[in-house]
């Protein structure tokens, strides 16, 4: 009894830690003070001049942009890298893992520098293509660890039946193997778009002063003191993702339940 107390005092702790200073930030957005030590009253003021703030809405649909096409590149090269290195020998397969990991246990900051330096070497100019191909490069990594245990657990031989039918290797691809690693394809994906969407320190090295995002923008603000608009900001984007997370949790659990009740 004691030690099941201790159990749930722990992860409650947890939990404040992780949640309160969001919280903090979500009560922060309806203060009608713009100094955080004053409460001014119950207001939707910063959500309407959220509306209005040119600089933090392009930040926004730039941040939106990168994140996207970052991910959605990241997914294709990522899948295409996974199903290659599925059908190495055990030694090149090995190699290429530790290639892989590579950039995922490297510092954000070396990664950043030395794509910078990079593009300097190559004389790549840095703008939107330079953080999209840095941003790409940096989370393709985590695709591929997403979808290799998704190939283990496929069969081949259903995939060499589609061959030995008559269909090509890309229609067996698309209809067969896909469906099946679709889910860890898709867990790839909104890996790799979240982390691009608050990535700051390679966006910060890979790109030129006419690019802001999110993150280098609040960067800047530091320093004078972060507008409200900001905090308005991160508590919409703070609910789409708690949205989305309840019902993808929600379409899981229905599959599961349908699936279930098939084998039965």
């Amino acid at each position: 009894m004691v030690k099941r107390l201790i159990q749930k005092g722990y992860i409650g702790l947890v939990i404040v830690f992780l949640y309160a200073p969001i919280l903090v930030l979500m009560v922060l957005s309806f203060n009608g003070s713009k100094y955080r030590s004053k409460w001014g009253g119950f207001t939707f003021k910063w959500y309407r001049e959220l509306l209005e703030n040119e600089k933090i809405l392009n930040a926004l649909w730039t941040t939106l942009l990168l994140a996207l096409f970052s991910a959605l590149l990241a997914t294709v090269l990522g899948t295409l890298a996974a199903v290659a290195m599925n059908r190495m020998k055990k030694l090149p397969k090995a190699i290429m893992m530790s290639i892989t990991n590579i950039p995922i246990l490297n510092s954000e900051i070396v990664i950043g520098i030395s794509m910078m330096l990079l593009y300097f070497a190559i004389s790549f100019s840095l703008g939107f293509t330079s953080v999209l191909l840095a941003l790409t490069a940096a989370h393709m990594p985590y695709v591929i660890l997403n979808v290799l245990p998704k190939l283990r657990q496929t069969s081949r031989s259903t995939y060499e039946a589609a061959l030995d039918l008559g269909a090509s290797p890309i229609s067996a691809f698309f209809k067969i193997v896909l469906p099946d690693i679709f889910p860890g394809v898709l867990s790839g994906f909104m890996l790799a778009f979240t982390l691009a969407l608050d990535d700051f320190v390679i966006t910060h090295f890979t790109k030129d002063a006419k690019v802001s995002t999110l993150s280098t923008v609040i960067y800047s603000e530091t320093r004078r003191g972060i507008e409200p608009e900001i905090y308005a900001l991160s508590t919409i984007m703070f609910t789409v993702v708690l949205v989305l997370l309840i019902v993808m949790n929600r379409m899981k659990a229905s599959a599961a339940k349908k699936l279930a009740e098939q084998q039965k």
